[in-house]
């Protein structure tokens, strides 16, 4: 289990990263959450780009912000109660680091929104390192097919929170680096449409964390 040990992070790794609502509650109610959740994290991936908007748009206040190029973010997935990243940590800085600052942003607005009060997050999320370029089309595909197990949608394509729309072409988002995958598949969208559709869940089951 010390290999999965969510405190200890290097650089240059891949990790599958997810937490969910404390007592698992929902953390997103509509879509506006959905919509400040990715925002937020946003704000912490690309700080640069935020600033960049924030002078164009003559704002005044820009929320403190990690350094520049600290992570890639590979593909994500919300779904109620928890979220699910594939993440790159490219420096020293741990990713504790950005999905603390992430879920404290993010926790702060919702509470004052519905007004509640307490931890919104478990306080430990999980962390699985990716070993090899099979191991990352793997957890990708598994992200993305969160909705279709879960029985929200029947298609992956009616799942709006979910970068899996960028990977088949179907939406040109520019929060994922998503060529880190789609170099596997040939950079077909056709060929990532094909693997999830025979995806085999039990390949790296292994490696998932307890819930």
């Amino acid at each position: 289990m010390s290999n999965r040990d969510y405190k200890h992070f290097g650089p240059d790794t891949f990790y599958h990263v997810y937490n969910r609502g404390t007592a698992k509650h929902k953390i997103f109610l509509d879509k506006n959450d959905h919509a400040l959740f990715l925002r937020r994290l946003r704000e912490f991936l690309y700080p640069e780009e935020v600033d960049r908007i924030a002078l164009t748009k003559q704002r005044l206040y820009v929320r403190t912000s990690l350094p520049s190029d600290s992570f890639n973010l590979v593909c994500y997935c919300l779904m109620p109660n928890h979220f699910h990243f594939l993440l790159r940590q490219n420096t020293a800085l741990s990713i504790s680091k950005l999905i603390g600052n992430l879920c404290t942003s993010y926790s702060k607005v919702f509470n004052k929104k519905y007004g509640r009060v307490g931890t919104l997050f478990q306080d430990q999320f999980k962390a699985v390192p990716i070993t090899s370029n099979e191991q990352l089309l793997w957890v990708s595909a598994y992200i993305h097919r969160n909705p279709l197990k879960a029985g929200l949608v029947s298609k992956l394509e009616k799942y709006a929170y979910n970068s899996y729309p960028d990977f088949v072409g179907l939406r040109n988002g520019t929060l994922c680096k998503k060529d880190i995958v789609m170099e596997q598949c040939n950079n077909s969208f056709a060929f990532y449409q094909k693997y999830i559709m025979n995806f085999n869940e039990e390949a790296y089951e292994d490696l998932m964390l307890d819930d």
